[in-house]
């Protein structure tokens, strides 16, 4: 187990099981396509690919189906990366509904960026934000406002940073929601049942 090549093949394999169950639960044959372009700690530039759909029970998921490394990061050696991705799960651009692009002029750019060449190819596919993306300028925009919320948006991932380096405090932090949640049920200020809380 501690061969990097059987970790790889470790990892690969829980990759392909992963995407199949997410294609499993595509309800039909439609689907949004959010990408993002970064590079990754060697320096090394990528594209995430997230698919947004309707699951068979209704619900709107959002999963990342793989990060692509590229070595071209023109629109066109983009959108090559993008449809060679979706046909290896037999997926096509003709099938987008959606799509949202982050990064740099080359994803947004209305001449010819990615944008472009996939509305060529699929002309039903509108332009959309992705949740994460779409809670993040709420934020920003709130914080401007109210410099309450603007020092919220500080203080959380400090605490989540502290918390999270230590299994001590996390399990600290349980154990005093617990206590707390248990005191007010005790002086009925909440009420516990299906679907309350």
């Amino acid at each position: 187990m501690t061969s990097p090549t059987i970790q790889k093949d470790i990892v690969s394999a829980c990759k392909i099981e992963i995407v199949k169950a997410i294609l499993k639960k595509l309800n039909g044959d439609y689907f949004s396509l959010l990408v993002d372009e970064s590079f990754d700690v060697s320096r090394k530039e990528q594209m995430a690919i997230v698919l947004r759909y309707i699951d068979r029970m209704g619900f709107v998921m959002e999963r990342l189906i793989d990060i692509v490394h590229v070595q071209d990061t023109s629109a066109l050696s983009l959108k090559r990366a993008i449809v060679n991705l979706l046909a290896q799960h037999s997926l096509s651009l003709s099938s987008v509904r959606g799509k949202c692009y982050y990064g740099a002029s080359n994803m947004q750019g209305e001449i010819n960026g990615l944008k472009i060449l996939i509305k060529q190819e699929s002309r039903l596919a509108h332009s959309i934000h992705c949740f994460a993306h779409q809670l993040q300028l709420t934020f920003v925009g709130v914080s401007k406002k109210c410099i309450e919320v603007g020092k919220l948006v500080v203080l959380v991932p400090n605490i989540l940073n502290v918390l999270g380096s230590s299994f001590k405090c996390m399990d600290e932090l349980r154990d005093s929601q617990k206590d707390k949640i248990q005191e007010t049920l005790d002086m009925g200020e909440i009420t516990i049942g299906r679907g309350l809380n």
